[in-house]
């Protein structure tokens, strides 16, 4: 079994809260984690009918039946459940006492918000991520076809029918519970459109356009597909430092995987040849500093920067007091221009070249123009380690 990074936070959740949350995408391994670290807690699924019935049916009893340590498995099915939570966790008074693991936070984050405020210590688990992963010693194109989901390496299946099962399961299972999507064929078009956009700036008018819907419907669908942590909206950075900024946000899929297979790249050789080569690279790299913060306890913020002249940063981290301006290139081989951006930033902001670093497809790690050059490899040693 892979060891988790994100290990360390829940366990430090499971002494602050009675209810411990771990949120995340389907597949992600949610109930693997929860299972591993609250081994002798009762595993209780949502997924089983019979416990949907017994929930629905006496949720107060419910409860009482399992007063102790237990994990609640898939908790989206029966979000109802979560109001009847905040009493009976009140009366154990003891912290760490139920974990909850949902697929997907579309029909969790109100009640959690409403209900549970002050009671629930939230954890967000993505799929894999290249440091849990490293000793594998996987090829950097491989990787970013194959994706990161647990189940492709704990169990050896083929990525292309991995992602057709995945993409079938989230339209027909999922989106069919939230009730909100209608013409499913419709939103398998749109979540193929989005992937040709990952690592762009959101025009939700030209994509209504290509899909054929309403902008309202696009809005909606976007929301869904964000809070079922399929997609990831990067920020603008908005100190404007006198000059007219871009105001979008950048959208990215959380898995290069699912991108791929949307976009029909079945192999690592297809991806070198193909046109959005360097957005799905610059997804990859976004995704491992999500990862990397979601794994921390979301230590700090993200964003992208671009004026109006098209002088941009793919990336800014904020850690508070500090920020690291951050380039992203997929070519294994450095060249001048690559630094235009981030020496341009850097006087700018007035931060010093030494926090600005271009990440790169090469191996080497390197001092450039003062600037730090990092490996694709060594993202989570070579930038959040040392920040947090």
């Amino acid at each position: 079994m892979i060891d988790r990074q994100i290990e360390d936070e829940i366990n430090i959740l499971k002494n602050e809260f009675p209810i411990i949350a771990i949120l995340g995408p389907r597949q992600s391994g949610k109930t693997t984690l929860s299972q591993k670290i609250f081994s002798d807690y009762e595993y209780i699924s949502f997924e089983d009918y019979d416990v949907q019935e017994y929930a629905e049916r006496d949720p107060r009893g419910f409860l009482r039946r399992y007063s102790g340590n237990v994990i609640f498995d898939e908790i989206q099915r029966k979000p109802n459940m979560i109001s009847y939570l905040q009493t009976h966790v009140d009366k154990l008074k003891k912290n760490g006492r139920i974990v909850i693991t949902g697929s997907h936070n579309f029909l969790l984050m109100e009640q959690i918000s409403q209900s549970l405020a002050g009671r629930v210590g939230i954890s967000k688990l993505l799929p894999f991520s290249i440091k849990e992963i490293e000793k594998l010693n996987e090829d950097k194109n491989d990787l970013i076809v194959k994706g990161f989901y647990p189940r492709i390496y704990d169990q050896n299946i083929r990525p292309e029918v991995f992602y057709k099962n995945y993409i079938s399961t989230y339209v027909e299972k999922d989106l069919r519970q939230l009730k909100k999507v209608m013409k499913l064929d419709v939103f398998i078009k749109f979540m193929r459109i989005l992937a040709g956009r990952t690592g762009q700036e959101l025009n939700l008018k030209t994509i209504g356009e290509d899909c054929g819907v309403s902008h309202a419907t696009i809005i909606e669908w976007i929301s869904i597909l964000e809070t079922s942590f399929i997609i990831y909206r990067l920020k603008p950075f908005y100190n404007n430092y006198n000059k007219r900024l871009v105001k979008s946000p950048k959208i990215y899929f959380t898995d290069t995987g699912l991108v791929c297979r949307l976009l029909g790249i079945r192999k690592k050789e297809e991806l070198d040849y193909h046109f959005l080569k360097g957005n799905i690279f610059e997804t990859f790299i976004i995704n491992e500093v999500l990862k990397a913060n979601y794994n921390v306890g979301e230590r700090f913020e993200l964003y992208y920067w671009r004026d109006n002249h098209k002088k941009e940063l793919d990336l800014i981290i904020d850690f508070g007091i500090k920020k690291v301006g951050i380039e992203i290139k997929s070519s294994e081989t450095i060249h001048e221009k690559y630094f235009d951006g981030l020496k341009y930033w850097s006087e700018l902001s007035k931060i010093e070249r030494n926090k600005m670093i271009l990440i790169y497809g090469g191996e080497e790690n390197m001092i450039r123009n003062d600037m730090n050059v990092i490996s694709w490899k060594n993202i989570y040693d070579g930038i959040v380690k040392n920040s947090i």
